[in-house]
């Protein structure tokens, strides 16, 4: 992998293994993914590791029905939920595909490095 494309997933890799909105499966990934950088396991560890962003990114429509959804209004508490919807509207609005929480926002910056991860 190229020493720039490089620096920038790994920075952004320790962001989102900061993130606290990271769920624990991609924090092990990324975690994971950083101890084998710059190995011989680096090229298969980086497979691995792109296939659990592309699995926990959460794209806009799915958080839309689900902060919208009963079990969000539980999960979040039904003011919480309500603004978090009308968030992920507005940005949808906008253009947004994902989420735009701290871990998604990092997953998509190191996802959007994909073709050039994998070379």
């Amino acid at each position: 992998m190229d020493k720039t494309v490089m620096d920038y997933v790994v920075e952004k890799t320790k962001e989102l293994i900061a993130a606290p909105s990271c769920s624990q499966e991609t924090k092990a990934a990324a975690e994971s993914w950083l101890s084998k950088a710059g190995t011989p396991e680096e090229k298969s560890e980086t497979e691995k590791y792109i296939k659990e962003l592309e699995m926990d990114i959460m794209p806009i429509d799915n958080l839309i029905a689900f902060a919208g959804s009963d079990r969000g209004k539980e999960y979040f508490g039904a003011d919480i939920a309500a603004g978090i919807a009308a968030h992920a509207k507005e940005i949808k609005e906008k253009g947004a595909k994902y989420c735009d929480c701290p871990a998604c926002l990092a997953a998509s910056d190191i996802l959007s490095k994909k073709e050039e991860m994998l070379k």
